[in-house]
């Protein structure tokens, strides 16, 4: 068996994975994975490509790590052939980025056949991200006033500072964010990033601004944040 899975090229002064050693640390790695990909559907909005994706990286890169085995040549020929990979997907989240790390860092160490380590680092690890994601770690005192409001005004209508007076009235702060031309031009859509007061009711802000924008469409929702923000 050891025959079998030499490679041609191999020397007497090459080291051969044994094939039980090489299937354990796979496996470790694949379960490993799995581990990383259930710890971030948790409370994460998530596309079942990028779990995939998470659940299969520690295997890939175990695999390269264990046939790099300690040969330079080699080590520089796969960091160069990494190197051309462009990832022609849409930018994530410095969450998306993490969990990446995390799952290359897991192969990495299973892949070096520290899989103890391997496993203590992702237990670890995914516990702390579970953690976080609970509680409301990073997000600040005011997260739960933070909204995005969207008015559909009409062309005619000097939107810079028509809506100030109700800003300052249900608002701690606002700020416009964008103008969008909507309907073949014949109208805009503004929209703010806003922080409501806590003391405010938000149908009382609504009906005003609809007074002021001719009853047109309105949106508030919760704060929209870009996918390529870090």
């Amino acid at each position: 068996m050891t025959e079998i899975f030499k490679g041609i090229f191999d020397s007497d002064l090459t080291s051969v994975v044994p094939a039980g050693d090489f299937l354990l640390c796979v496996f470790a790695s694949l379960v490993l994975g799995l581990v990383i990909a259930l710890t971030y559907t948790f409370r994460s909005p998530h596309t079942k490509s990028f779990v995939l994706t998470l659940a299969l990286l520690p295997g890939v890169v175990c695999v390269v790590i264990m046939l790099v085995n300690g040969n330079i040549g080699a080590g520089v020929a796969v960091a160069g052939a990494f190197s051309l990979v462009r990832f022609r997907s849409v930018p994530g989240t410095a969450r998306d980025i993490c969990m990446l790390f995390l799952a290359m860092a897991t192969g990495l160490v299973v892949g070096m056949g520290y899989i103890a380590y391997g496993a203590l680092f992702t237990l670890i690890m995914c516990g702390v991200f579970t953690v976080y994601s609970v509680t409301a770690f990073g997000e600040g005192r005011k997260a739960a006033l933070r909204r995005t409001l969207k008015i559909t005004v009409p062309e005619d209508l000097e939107y810079p500072g028509a809506f100030d007076g109700i800003f300052a009235d249900f608002t701690s702060e606002h700020r416009l964010i964008r103008v969008k031309t909507v309907n073949m031009g014949s109208m805009f859509r503004l929209t703010y990033n806003i922080t409501m007061k806590s003391s405010v009711s938000e149908k009382e802000m609504l009906d005003m601004l609809r007074c002021k924008n001719g009853n047109l469409e309105i949106t508030l929702s919760d704060r929209e944040s870009s996918s390529e923000e870090l």
